[in-house]
């Protein structure tokens, strides 16, 4: 598994959504499906000695990741979705934005009491996302063992947001 050829396939396209921003594209590194097995694998070791019962995607590109692990590791997926787009009884967590505020949505029955759960996403920039899931996982009784990125922007200061939680990342750019 070569990192190198990871970092290599993830597609930089300056100024978007918005001038400034340098958005991470990972559709490059889906399409070739080695590089994506690649970066399963290497989530799968880090985690499968952790005893995870739930692997919570966050949306959208996190289900990306979340889908095929939670199936590698045998354990179930829970997804944190954008408001109005789960159907049963939910919880919500608010979450600041750099212009605004967003929530972030789950299924109250998507954690059981003391279950481990990995959270992943595939970037980590400011931290609110993630941060704002970790806040549900722990209302549902959840207990994080880890939150994983693709990627951590390290310039943005996201893990800061983390506190003390476990943060893995495949690559630190």
């Amino acid at each position: 598994m070569d990192i190198e050829q990871i970092k290599n396939s993830i597609r930089n396209v300056p100024d978007f959504p918005q001038p400034g921003i340098q958005f991470k594209d990972i559709t490059t590194l889906l399409m070739d499906p080695e590089i994506f097995r690649d970066c399963i694998e290497i989530f799968y070791e880090e985690f499968k000695n952790s005893g995870i019962d739930v692997v919570v995607g966050i949306e959208s590109r996190g289900f990306i990741f979340a889908a095929p692990l939670a199936l590698k590791l045998n354990c179930s997926l829970a997804l944190a979705r954008k408001p109005g787009k789960l159907p049963a009884e939910k919880v919500s967590e608010t979450y600041d934005l750099e212009y605004g505020t967003d929530s972030l949505e789950m299924h109250v029955d998507a954690i059981q009491e003391g279950s481990n759960v990995l959270i992943m996403d595939d970037l980590l920039a400011t931290g609110g996302t993630a941060s704002a899931v970790n806040n549900l996982v722990n209302n549902l009784g959840g207990q994080v063992q880890a939150i994983a990125f693709l990627i951590i922007l390290n310039d943005l200061d996201g893990r800061e947001k983390l506190g003390k939680s476990e943060v893995y990342s495949i690559l630190e750019l």
